[in-house]
């Protein structure tokens, strides 16, 4: 963090408590509308309601899993360069109050969810139960921790499927499930090159080795992109005008897998939301594609 970031952050006049939250990551809770997206079915009003309460109930969820994690590795924390400015590491957040703020934001999501309904109701439950899990032991142990963290992204997705009722196909699932593995070890990737693997910032990375993470997550990008590749060729029908939508859009959806790799190769992509957000060239393949797929499934 450069010092001009580090003064902002320390006079920002957003609350330490919001700002423990993480909203900029609640970026990743999105996902809960891939789903509709995919179906062709975003815009139905029962749908998009079901879609929005998802997403409400897993920014409350993650707050509440964020400010847990923050509470238990606030030593580690303060070794990282970046998340030593983080409120409880800071000692802007006193950890009984993050806990307590914890407590109700995790009450309140699981309450909503299955106020929507029953499958998103569990499905909250096992993201929440999984990363209690993952904070508590499973962040120590190497792939496990891959598999975890790469699950809550899945989680995201699935969850916007069950609070909608639309059914999830397996190609969606595979797409879902190692697209979330590519970012994830992309992740560590990157934190691997810019940290190195004894900075005490997270013990499992004493596990890998560079190489070993660059296999990971470039099997993931050759997977995904497959699965995508086979569900655009399976569902590019009769489309508008006779062109073949969903087919075209594996090229912007391609370019902007390797655009995300990038960042990763170049150690960029510790912290994936950065990524979408400020990367300007990955952010216009992401319309174009966003533009190509909706022709394709709305249309």
């Amino acid at each position: 963090m450069s010092e001009s970031t580090e003064v902002a952050v320390r006079h920002s006049r957003v609350p330490a408590t919001v700002r423990a939250m993480r909203p900029r990551q609640w970026v990743k809770n999105l996902l809960v509308f891939t789903a509709p997206l995919a179906a062709g079915r975003l815009f139905e009003p029962l749908v998009i309601q079901g879609a929005a309460l998802a997403f409400v109930a897993f920014c409350l969820v993650s707050a509440a899993v964020y400010l847990f994690n923050d509470v238990r590795d606030v030593e580690e924390d303060r070794q990282h360069p970046t998340k030593r400015f983080r409120p409880i590491a800071a000692g802007e957040l006193k950890p009984s109050t993050a806990l307590i703020w914890a407590a109700v934001l995790g009450s309140g999501g699981l309450a909503l969810g299955f106020v929507v309904s029953l499958p998103l109701g569990i499905t909250i439950v096992v993201y929440v139960a999984l990363q209690l899990l993952y904070s508590a032991y499973l962040k120590h142990l190497p792939v496990v921790d891959l598999a975890v963290v790469a699950s809550a992204f899945l989680l995201r997705a699935i969850a916007g499927g069950v609070a909608t009722g639309i059914p999830l196909s397996q190609w969606f699932l595979l797409v879902a499930a190692f697209g979330s593995f590519f970012m994830v070890s992309g992740k560590r990737y990157s934190e691997m090159k810019a940290l190195g693997s004894d900075a005490g910032t997270r013990r499992s990375l004493t596990r890998y080795s560079e190489s070993y993470l660059r296999f990971a997550w470039m099997m993931a990008a050759v997977m995904v992109l497959i699965s995508y590749s086979l569900w655009a060729f399976e569902n590019r029908g009769d489309g508008t005008l006779g062109v073949p939508w969903t087919a075209i859009s594996i090229a912007p959806f391609t370019l902007g897998l390797l655009q995300y790799a990038l960042e990763v190769d170049a150690g960029t992509a510790g912290e994936p939301e950065d990524v979408v957000l400020h990367d300007r060239v990955l952010q216009g393949l992401g319309v174009v594609w966003l533009a190509v797929i909706s022709v394709a499934v709305f249309f």
